[in-house]
């Protein structure tokens, strides 16, 4: 109901939500914070708005969104990478979040098109960080096209890292612009281990342009195990499936 409120009005507020379903304004934000937390949902002062799943947030937006999930995954990602490894690392949040898990590992090389990525690990000078050229797009601070491409088809990595826009409900991964596919697509092809980062928020999530599949992956690294119908698309794959939280709780 809350949902179908903000879809249609743009916005909701928690007090006029309270006194419209009979319930404390405690109950109200602990629905919009679960809603948040799916990505459903945007939070505002005293209220929150309604994300057009079709559209992409803002970076800013997004760097925060779900950020103990993505903690959680870049730790776990971090991980699978030795010293001196070759590492692709795709655009997103999720991804520059891996780099900062990284940032202390010794002698990578890392390919990337995504400048917060860099950024994280520039202060090692240890790694070697190879950029393309192109235009910087802004405000994400990440660079796509030809020249993308062209580095990652010139590099083969021990290990790529890269995230998605959404993951449909058949298993297609997702994305907001066709050049994004294309890229994660040649991190993927060119990486001898190829991993997909993603919280839970992106199953089912909305976007336009499509390319690849869940079961392509090598590896997929997620915050926690989904239920219901995401769970079975991931059923299949098994140990190729890593659980952020179930990893955490496995290190002594």
């Amino acid at each position: 109901m809350i949902l179908a409120a903000a879809q249609r009005q743009g916005r909701v507020m928690v007090d006029s939500l309270a006194a419209e379903l009979g319930v404390s304004a405690h109950t109200i934000r602990r629905d919009l914070n679960a809603l948040c937390e799916d990505a459903k949902l945007r939070r505002l002062h005293g209220g929150a708005e309604f994300i057009d799943g079709s559209a992409n947030m803002p970076y800013a937006a997004r760097s925060v969104l779900n950020l103990e999930a993505k903690q959680a995954i870049a730790r776990a990602t971090a991980a699978l990478v030795p010293d001196g490894a070759t590492v692709f690392i795709s655009i997103g949040t999720t991804p520059a979040l891996v780099a900062h898990a990284l940032a202390d590992r010794e002698g990578l090389t890392v390919v990337t098109n995504n400048l917060n990525a860099a950024l994280a690990l520039s202060g090692n000078g240890a790694h070697r960080i190879i950029l393309p050229g192109g235009e910087l797009r802004l405000p994400d601070l990440d660079i796509l096209g030809a020249a993308a491409l062209e580095m990652f088809a010139a590099y083969r990595a021990d290990i790529g890292i890269y995230g998605v826009g959404g993951i449909d409900s058949d298993g297609s991964l997702l994305d907001f612009h066709e050049p994004e596919v294309r890229v994660r697509e040649q991190i993927r092809a060119g990486s001898r281990r190829a991993v997909l980062v993603a919280d839970c928020s992106k199953f089912g999530r909305r976007a336009a342009a499509v390319g690849g599949r869940l079961e392509a992956q090598d590896l997929i690294v997620l915050d926690r195990r989904p239920e219901g119908a995401a769970g079975a698309l991931l059923a299949p794959l098994g140990a190729r499936v890593i659980i952020a939280s179930e990893a955490q709780e496995a290190r002594p």
